[in-house]
């Protein structure tokens, strides 16, 4: 019943823009930490970033300073502000939920709940 839906996804030129959007559905949203992964082609889950409950952001340094992440607990939605958008950076995003991270926000295993992805493809 739980359910991660990203979406905001598409095709972008180098430098420009992007936001991405997680509406969650069927678990207490404000308990929960959430957190950005991206997979491109031929590799693992690369961590992006996360936002904990009370607030305190985390950024991988291939994105800090032109990514920014929030959550709004009222409409239960987590968002990816992306900007001077990079070709490194195509991949699917997923959006996740953790109860207890533990310190670890980087880590996929720590996350209990997964979306199915959104593409973002920047082109040069």
């Amino acid at each position: 019943q739980v359910q991660l839906v990203e979406s905001g996804g598409g095709s972008v030129q180098a430098g420009g823009s992007l936001r991405l959007s997680c509406a969650a559905s069927g678990l207490a949203y404000d308990v929960y930490n959430m957190g950005w992964f991206r997979q491109a082609p031929g590799k693992d889950h690369e961590w992006v970033a996360s936002i904990l409950i009370d607030g305190t952001t985390y950024y991988s340094d291939s994105v800090k300073g032109r990514f920014t992440i929030s959550r709004d607990n009222t409409k239960k939605s987590l968002y990816l502000q992306m900007n001077s958008l990079k070709l490194e950076d195509t991949a699917m995003y997923y959006c996740a939920a953790g109860l207890w991270l533990g310190n670890r926000w980087s880590i996929p295993t720590q996350y209990n709940f997964w979306g199915q992805g959104t593409q973002v493809t920047v082109s040069s």
